[in-house]
């Protein structure tokens, strides 16, 4: 490669890298450590081939001067857990919007394939979930608790177990990831598909309204968080199926990293929802104005960390 093609393909990068040097402060550990690796890489390929070049001093100078903001700007272990959840998990969903918006198309649309398919063959909702689920619910309809799956057990046993079961199907939902793309979509398929034929049979006895203030105090969350675990296995599958310019290895390994950011991010999500589920799902008795305002509530923190928060953090950096 020529010279001045060297340049020409790199130069945005390098002023990009300028811009990281001059905000090292405010960005985190992870974008300093892929600008530095980036850098690196091309300071390596001119040393190579241009050593007497005045880009390869160039270069030198600015990812000598990266290095020293790195080391310079260290920061402790306690200080790390704080930035883990205000910058980094919400940079990494900002790079990460393509398969968050593709994990909830592909939810969505299984959510309306299982509602055409309940609506279209009454026993599709015990393929789906169950007879004894079915019936159970049938039989809590009959005697005037549709709801009363949420009471079935106390308090902290059912919080614990639900919180552990649904961080497990986030877990599950990225492993499956290793699979390719592939593996990620199916289980958003089968749980979108769950959600309409669950939703469509308290509809077709007439609980549709009641079903959804119970299940989405919770669901909200819940299902929301799934949506974003789906985000991280759609991350962790394209790294093998798109390498782009990195090896696929590389790739791999790419994203990997940003899926296991995005899952852990998951986590508290889930605990929320698992708390909302043990101790305040169970109380169908509460007024109606109050359950939809804890539904709204969720959906306003779903909005500002996951959709908000990641585009004004990625607006600041730029404007920095």
């Amino acid at each position: 490669m020529k010279e001045v093609t060297f340049i020409r393909r790199n130069i945005e990068k390098w002023k990009e890298a300028e811009k990281v040097v001059e905000q090292a402060t405010s960005l985190s550990p992870d974008r300093l450590a892929d600008a530095y690796t980036d850098l690196t890489a091309d300071l390596a390929f001119a040393q190579t081939h241009f050593p007497t070049s005045r880009i390869t001093i160039y270069l030198n100078n600015l990812a000598s001067a990266l290095h020293n903001k790195i080391y310079r700007n260290k920061r402790e272990k306690w200080s790390r857990v704080i930035t883990f959840w205000t910058q980094e998990v919400p940079q990494t969903m900002h790079d990460a919007r393509r398969e968050l918006l593709v994990s909830f198309f592909i939810f969505i649309v299984s959510v309306a394939v299982g509602v055409i398919s309940t609506v279209g063959d009454p026993d599709f909702v015990r393929l789906i979930l169950g007879n004894n689920y079915v019936d159970m619910t049938l039989n809590n309809i009959a005697n005037g608790e549709p709801m009363a799956v949420y009471s079935g057990s106390s308090e902290v046993p059912m919080f614990l177990g639900i919180t552990l079961n649904n961080i497990m199907v986030s877990f599950n939902c990225f492993a499956m990831g290793i699979l390719t793309s592939f593996g990620t979509g199916y289980m958003l398929f089968a749980n979108g598909i769950m959600l309409g034929s669950f939703q469509t049979f308290f509809f077709q006895h007439g609980l549709l309204g009641e079903s959804m203030l119970a299940v989405w105090l919770h669901g909200t969350l819940e299902i929301w968080a799934i949506i974003v675990a789906g985000a991280a296995g759609l991350a962790l599958g394209n790294g093998w199926l798109f390498p782009g310019t990195y090896s696929r290895l590389e790739s791999f390994r790419r994203g990997a990293k940003r899926g296991v950011k995005i899952v852990i991010g998951t986590i508290p999500v889930f605990v929320m929802a698992g708390f909302i589920e043990g101790f305040i799902t169970r109380h169908t008795e509460l007024p109606d104005a109050l359950r939809l305002g804890l539904i709204l509530a969720s959906l306003a923190f779903i909005l500002f960390y996951y959709i908000y928060l990641p585009n004004r953090k990625r607006h600041g950096n730029r404007e920095t």
